[in-house]
């Protein structure tokens, strides 16, 4: 054994024999149990960054865990390799999406690969290629098939220069990122999923998931946004018309001041024609366009808002209430109108005050009255109605029930269930991206693409041109096509479908990922599924999961799949900071993976990313980290570089007879055992779980400097430390395990089980306090009683000379840790 870690020759060596031995290639095994262990795959942006070597690290260390515990482990990698960045390169440096997507995976594959991760790449895809994206059209006819695939009008971001629709992404502060134009809105026709008809079972389905973060869960349940109240409808002055608004709080219905319209709603427009108010309200309306949601509908946002001219009527009192638009107001949510009670809702209070809209009080809280002239705030707990006409003296939660029985009795309103969450909006006017497959028919209208028609295949020779247009609109061989129910001429839909479309289903295909002829091989997927620990960050808590756990259940209802929950157990990592700020390449603060590899080797790496923090947590890098790691790791090789030429010839086992120090290193020894595994296994403590195999790593330094070190402890501990890197650390332990004597690699043994008797310990050092304060340490016999403990502690020569003349008060022991003497 070399005397010196050269991490530049075995990296290379064991990535080289795990490759040429097919290590990490699996087949189903009903004669093992399966565990599926599943990193969000990346997007093939050219370069792995720190975030990236955290998520796969933590992955890489639960497959290989795992599988030395028994399991058969998928653990695959693709690349979700759809999206806009693609495009903007061809427009910026005239490549071609596919060649300039395709070299980005070739870079980012060798990166993983020098990391050492466990892959099984022969199930290696990528959604751009058709062998993908023909099942990804498959199943959108499967959607369409079952009406949850549709296509309806809808406001989309709209660049008057480029004349294009944007995504969201390409809108920077209102303009569009390409031209600099001012962004508006356009109404076209858009294709959606019909998500919110799972909305029920994607909420309470969370209940499910007891191995998903709770903070995940509450996010999701936020947005689905499932709120009991009633509908009901309001007259408008003078026209026929009406208004319907859902709310919460039908208790509050007589404090209506003022309704709201969001400056998209279809009324705006016919309320102020040909009134002195129409100007006005459309400039407000255009200049609110160009707002985000986001900005919108913020806590802190300003309340802005213009008066319609018109009004409506309180049903439930017969008041003129006034009628304005306001940016806080959006089509999307509810029916897009709203009540508004200044006196019990914070938002509708400060835009009353802002502009000198009356608050009338409904609901006075228990021993107190409100005036509403005095109010600085809404007042939005429980307490009686007032100013209610028949309601009055009523408690507002009861009040809640018999508003809306009454509105049922006139007919103007009923009990109903909302919800936050809307369609999954799936059109993109982009080029690169799964082809959406319909066409459409002057006779025949839409059709959907036959099954033995698919892939609809995206052209790869296209014209960017500088209007930034989708150039799908340019090929004449892609758009124009037959009717297949009548075979006369037909246009192809242009629109190409939202890239978490792709990412909604890749975890299914990686069971069974050369299947031809459909999606996946059922009896793979049956084996696989479902993903046993799913990984990545906290940003896909909603949007990628919630798609993914939507086509699941839609799949399990065709009974396409025999699972409901897409993921048992999820974990999501926390970000790789440096100086307190989220890697950029704007900010300067990057760190690139290559070159730490370069400097330092893959496993330094690893260890530093997993050693730093809990995997949930931030991490903070450090220059200093990574040494720290890189010296601990040739603290171990020198460790096994002394006993490598001497231990072939030591016997395996114990020896006969053991003295306390062998003992004490044999519980160390044991002991690590034991903590590694209870981190990996129950807690993902990675951070704590290294801490431990260091403290191991210093007792060995200290117990082979003794004068009776037993080279049989010594053997079984490095052993131990062999097994227990090996997650962490795969290279180095690969080449540790075969310097101790071992044939075969150290990831196919199994996980080595702690010897209890070891943990049994014959003596225990005891911190001793007084008053609290730690003031010595002392050694004593395991099974020693409480006033056997106290005795020898006010026997230390140090502790009597605290104490001195002081009466002791109490001795607090707690067996086997410490002494606390309170004098």
């Amino acid at each position: 054994m070399e005397s010196r870690y050269n991490f530049r020759q075995i990296e290379p060596k064991w990535q080289a024999y795990w490759e040429r031995e097919g290590f990490y290639i699996v087949r189903e095994d009903s004669s093992r149990p399966k565990y599926y262990d599943l990193e969000m795959f990346p997007y093939p942006s050219g370069a792995l960054h720190m975030g990236h070597v955290r998520n796969y690290a933590i992955g890489d260390v639960v497959a290989r865990f795992k599988t030395m515990h028994g399991f058969n482990v998928l653990h695959p990698m693709g690349w979700d390799a759809f999206g806009l960045p693609a495009e903007n390169a061809a427009i910026k440096h005239g490549i071609p999406p596919a060649t300039w997507t395709d070299a980005n995976i070739a870079n980012m594959k060798a990166q993983l690969k020098s990391l050492g991760i466990s892959y099984d790449w022969t199930r290696e895809f990528a959604t751009c290629k058709p062998d993908y994206y023909k099942f990804t059209q498959w199943l959108f006819l499967k959607l369409y098939e079952r009406g949850l695939a549709y296509k309806k009008k809808a406001a989309v971001n709209w660049c008057p220069s480029c004349a294009t629709v944007l995504a969201n992404e390409q809108v920077v502060e209102g303009e569009c990122e390409r031209c600099g134009t001012q962004v508006g809105k356009k109404s076209l026709e858009q294709w959606f999923f019909k998500i919110t008809d799972y909305a029920d079972r994607l909420l309470n389905d969370l209940d499910l998931l007891p191995g998903w973060p709770e903070k995940v869960k509450i996010m999701q349940r936020n947005w689905i946004g499932r709120s009991e109240g009633c509908q009901f409808s309001l007259a408008i002055e003078g026209r026929p018309e009406t208004i319907s608004v859902f709310t919460t709080r039908p208790d509050t219905v007589y404090g209506i001041t003022y309704m709201v319209l969001a400056p998209e709603h279809p009324l705006v427009p016919v309320l102020c024609q040909g009134t002195p108010f129409e100007r006005e309200v459309e400039a407000f309306v255009q200049r609110v366009a160009l707002q985000s949601e986001i900005a919108r509908t913020a806590t802190d946002a300003v309340k802005e808002g213009v008066f319609t001219g018109a009004y409506a009527i309180n049903p439930m009192n017969g008041e003129r209430v006034p009628i304005w638009i306001a940016n806080y107001v959006l089509m999307e949510y509810g029916t897009g109108a709203i009540m508004a009670v200044p006196a019990h809702d914070q938002r509708d209070f400060e835009f009353a005050r802002a502009y000198g809209l009356p608050v009338k009080v409904v609901i006075q809280p228990p021993g107190d009255t409100l005036n509403a002239e005095d109010m600085e705030q809404a007042f939005e707990g429980e307490g009686v109605m007032v100013n209610s006409g028949p309601f009055d003296g009523t408690p507002n939660e009861e009040g809640k029930t018999r508003v809306i029985d009454l509105m049922a009795s006139m007919g103007i309103g009923s009990r109903t269930v909302n919800y936050r969450l809307r369609d999954w909006l799936i059109s993109r006017q982009r080029y690169w991206g799964a082809p959406i497959p319909i066409v459409y028919c002057p006779d025949c209208g839409a059709q959907p693409v036959p099954y033995q028609d698919l892939p609809v295949l995206l052209p790869l020779d296209v014209e960017f041109r500088p209007t930034g247009e989708s150039p799908l609109n340019y090929v004449e061989s892609f758009v124009n096509t037959q009717c297949p129910r009548c075979a006369g001429p037909a246009r192809r839909e242009t629109d190409t479908m939202d890239t978490f479309v792709c990412s909604s289903w890749y975890f299914i295909r990686f069971a069974s990922p050369h299947t031809n002829d459909r999606p996946w091989d059922r009896q793979a997927v049956d084996y696989w599924m479902p993903v046993d620990q799913y990984i990545g960050g906290v940003e896909h808590a909603i949007l990628h999961l919630m798609y993914s756990r939507f086509f699941t259940k839609a799949l399990y209802d065709m009974g396409l799949l025999s699972c409901q929950e897409p993921f048992t157990n999820l974990l999501t990592q926390g970000m790789v900071l440096k100086e307190g700020s989220k890697m950029s390449k704007s900010k300067g603060n990057t760190v690139s993976p290559e070159d730490i590899i370069a400097t330092y080797g893959a496993d330094t790496a690893r260890l530093f990313i997993l050693f730093a923090s809990p995997p949930e947590r931030d991490l903070e890098w450090s220059d200093q980290g990574v040494e720290g790691a890189y010296r601990f790791l040739h603290r171990v090789w020198r460790l096994f570089a002394e006993f490598a030429d001497r231990l072939p010839g030591v016997p395996a086992g114990l020896p006969p007879q053991m003295s306390q120090a062998d003992r004490d290193m044999r519980y160390r020894t044991h002991f690590t055992i034991r903590k590694v595994t209870e981190d990996i296994e129950t807690r993902f403590n990675f951070n704590t779980a290294i801490s431990a195999i260091m403290e191991m790593v210093n007792a060995l330094y200290q117990y082979k400097e003794g004068e009776d070190a037993n080279l049989q402890v010594i053997r079984e501990a490095l052993e131990m430390l062999a097994l227990l890197l090996a997650p962490f650390a795969p290279h180095i332990a690969e080449e540790l395990w075969q310097a101790t004597g071992h044939a075969g690699s150290v990831h196919q043994q199994s996980w080595p089980a702690y010897d209890p008797q070891a943990l049994v310990r014959d003596e225990v050092e005891v911190v001793v306090q007084v008053n609290g304060k730690v003031r010595e340490r002392m050694t004593v016999p395991a099974r020693a009683s409480q006033e056997e403990v106290q005795a020898m502690a006010m026997a230390l020569p140090r502790i009597r000379e605290l104490m001195g003349e002081r009466p002791l008060r109490k001795a607090i022991v707690v067996p086997g840790k410490l002494v606390n003497l309170v004098v």
